[in-house]
């Protein structure tokens, strides 16, 4: 019985991949053999006009430094970006997530929340970044509250999967001695799920690193908005020092967030 279920999943992942496929524009994947030339010129707009001449290489180590002064600033914001962003979603996230959990709240309750919760996840930070744009104007405070919905939706699901998936024991324990529902939450349910929250709270914030950085690009503050300049300019030299700050910023958050997370499981 096993086996016909795996054979039912293969093929229907196969049909899948045959039904997306035209769609994907996957019948074209052979122009990236064809014209791989085009993208090695391209990426070679990156690098040193003549890496063989000194003079050629000082100017564009120059240029590179030029970026790099400009960039990370920029970087700097990005980061505050997304911990204020981080940092409200996880908040909010919070009675959210209890309140979609189905062990803690009633049914009538959890319902409605998690509905609201997948309008937060499904909407992209761009378009909410955008709505509050409207409202603020350009600059940090639109990418920080995008990020801050977005991200509340995505961690309250998490936190509410979490909550779902204690152990009863200790929170049967706390109602033995006539405790409140709040009590129960505070004293059996917080202290189980507390370290993976947090576990999830980092990882979040990696994301959000990333996310904050292509917030910029419809101003709503950071790198992102000097990068689409660049860009937009054809400033090649510009744009790898910029691209350059973004990997080295982000692998550190990335790294940083990991060996975090280890300590917490």
């Amino acid at each position: 019985m096993e086996r016909i279920a795996n054979a039912v999943i293969a093929a229907g992942v196969v049909v899948v991949l045959v039904w997306s496929f035209n769609s994907a524009d996957m019948d074209r994947a052979y122009l990236l053999v064809e014209n791989a030339d085009d993208m090695g010129e391209f990426i070679s707009g990156f690098l040193p006009d003549d890496i063989a001449d000194a003079g050629s290489r000082a100017t564009y180590w120059e240029a590179l430094s030029n970026g790099f002064e400009e960039a990370f600033p920029q970087m700097v914001v990005t980061v505050q970006i997304a911990i204020w962003g981080t940092f409200i979603a996880i908040v909010s996230a919070i009675p959210f997530g209890l309140l979609s959990a189905r062990n803690v709240a009633p049914g009538w309750v959890v319902q409605p929340v998690r509905r609201l919760m997948d309008v937060f996840r499904s909407i992209n930070e761009l378009i909410i970044a955008l709505v509050f744009i409207a409202a603020v104007g350009l600059g940090p405070l639109a990418g920080v509250m995008a990020l801050a919905v977005h991200t509340t939706g995505v961690l309250a699901k998490l936190f509410s999967e979490a909550v779902e998936s204690i152990d009863h024991g200790p929170v049967e324990g706390v109602r033995a001695t006539g405790a409140r529902p709040i009590h129960e939450v505070i004293w059996a349910v917080i202290p189980q799920v507390a370290p993976l929250w947090t576990s999830f709270g980092l990882y979040r914030f990696e994301s959000n690193a990333r996310s904050a950085t292509v917030l910029g690009l419809i101003g709503a503050g950071g790198i992102g908005q000097i990068l689409f300049e660049a860009v937009r300019a054809f400033d090649y030299q510009r744009t790898a020092a910029i691209v350059i700050v973004i990997v080295v910023a982000v692998s550190a958050i990335d790294v940083m967030s990991q060996l975090l997370r280890k300590r917490l499981t």
